[in-house]
């Protein structure tokens, strides 16, 4: 009997628990405190859908942030305004620029001291002015997440006003200088708010040292708090973001399609080059900079490229836009645009971009040039190729002529052989290939041996 009670307490115990559990509010908290990027984006999506399916009752953004991309920042004011969980953003010393639009989209602002918000001005890569129209696009954006706030109902001697809880004079005015707003500017400069300025013009609901003291005011108890970090998709982006990794990769897909297009068939160059193509592409796809058209360009680029080297004699149009359209590819897919528009990329992005490019080709000149045909022909390449070249003193056939070909026949290239082609041996037309050098048509060959369907031969 004895035992039965203790079990029974047991239970009532746990049931107890778990109603408590139930009962304690949940806050979901994440940071944005670097630049107003992808990243940040991504991570803004994440926390807000995960608050939702949680039904969350809080959600809180722990800032500290100098600005960033306007079409990130719009992105995540967005998903701020349209979620209807409540959501708070705690500013440790920065929000200025984009980090002050998400501000003003979130319900609640507070602060630390010392802290600031405004500075809004849409710059370039310069920090100079950027034209009207987007300020103008800027200002619009301010006021209207001011407003999205709702108004405020003042009843004074009887009469009724009405006054938005956040001025909207004042976000337009953290945008624009020329725009005046009695008691707090001259028409000199644009907006920023200390803490205190915050306070006194309804841009902040209190002073703050951390969430914990946000969570006090806000009479919430005992709330189970859910950090949402940046993802392993987010780190894995932003390794491959650097231009210098970037620049590596573009060399190793350049470099194995030229190994693959020297020694057709072995299979780790084109390997590798798909593999850094993929590294390459795919962190640009994901953060909104390489469009599925700029994809389509590198892989035409390819096609033509390989038409001129297997199918088209001589090197001509297909040959050269296939270059064209790999290197511009490459050079596009690391700039951002909107609808086939470049127009608000800045001088800086085209220059890291070309950059990046321009050292990887650098650097893959240097390797043709030092160790180009020496590579393919190493022994440490040819362990990793699916086949080896047969002993030159194997005699050779073709299945149209069955007379043994030894090594060192004579013969007349048929085609350009860049490195593979036809040469006429004996009056039999074979399909050739050659161990890195170029062979022009009408040139004399000399049989070296045999790779799969390949006569080998070098030239005279």
């Amino acid at each position: 009997m004895k035992q039965i009670l203790v079990q029974i307490a047991l239970l009532l115990l746990t049931m107890v628990a778990v109603a408590q559990d139930t009962t304690r509010p949940t806050v979901v908290v994440f940071d944005l405190k670097k630049e107003i990027a992808p990243e940040a984006t991504r991570t803004t999506h994440r926390a807000i859908t995960e608050a939702e399916s949680i039904q969350a009752d809080l959600i809180i953004i722990h800032m500290n942030t100098y600005g960033g991309f306007v079409t990130d920042a719009d992105s995540i004011r967005t998903k701020l305004l349209n979620t209807a969980i409540p959501t708070y953003v705690f500013i440790d010393n920065n929000a200025a620029s984009a980090g002050s639009l998400i501000s003003l989209a979130c319900d609640k602002i507070y602060m630390t001291k010392g802290a600031s918000i405004g500075a809004t001005t849409v710059v370039n890569e310069n920090g100079e002015k950027a034209p009207d129209k987007y300020q103008s696009y800027m200002r619009k954006q301010m006021r209207s997440t001011a407003e999205s706030h709702g108004l405020d109902t003042i009843i004074s001697n009887g009469d009724t006003t009405y006054k938005y809880f956040r001025n909207p004079d004042i976000a337009e005015g953290m945008v624009d200088e020329r725009i005046v707003v009695d008691g707090l500017d001259d028409a000199e400069k644009v907006i920023t708010l200390t803490t205190d300025e915050a306070l006194q013009w309804g841009y902040c609901e209190g002073k703050v040292k951390s969430i914990n003291e946000i969570l006090e005011i806000n009479g919430i108890k005992n709330p189970k708090i859910i950090n949402v970090k940046p993802s392993t998709v987010d780190k894995i982006v932003a390794f491959f973001a650097n231009p210098g990794l970037r620049s590596v990769l573009i060399l190793l897909m350049i470099g194995g399609i030229y190994f693959e297009l020297q020694t057709p068939g072995v299979g780790f160059p084109i390997l590798a080059s798909i593999v850094a193509a993929f590294a390459y592409f795919a962190p640009l796809y994901i953060d909104g900079l390489a469009e599925n058209w700029e994809i389509f360009l590198f892989i035409l680029g390819i096609i033509l490229i390989a038409l001129e080297v297997f199918v088209i004699p001589g090197f001509g149009l297909a040959g050269i836009s296939g270059i064209l359209l790999v290197v511009g590819s490459l050079i596009l897919s690391m700039v951002r645009n909107i609808n086939f528009s470049f127009e608000g990329v800045s001088t800086a992005d085209w220059n890291n971009a070309m950059a990046s490019v321009l050292f990887a080709m650098l650097g893959l000149g240097a390797v043709f040039y030092f160790f180009g045909a020496h590579f393919v022909n190493s022994k440490a390449f040819q362990r990793l190729v699916l086949h080896d070249v047969i002993d030159a003193k194997v005699p050779i056939q073709h299945e149209k002529n069955s007379n043994n070909i030894p090594a060192g026949t004579l013969g007349e290239a048929q085609t350009a052989l860049r490195p593979m082609g036809r040469v006429r041996i004996n009056g039999t037309t074979f399909e050739a290939k050659t161990l890195g050098e170029m062979i022009g048509q009408g040139e004399g060959v000399k049989v070296v041996g045999i790779e799969n369907q390949y006569v080998v031969v070098s030239k005279v």
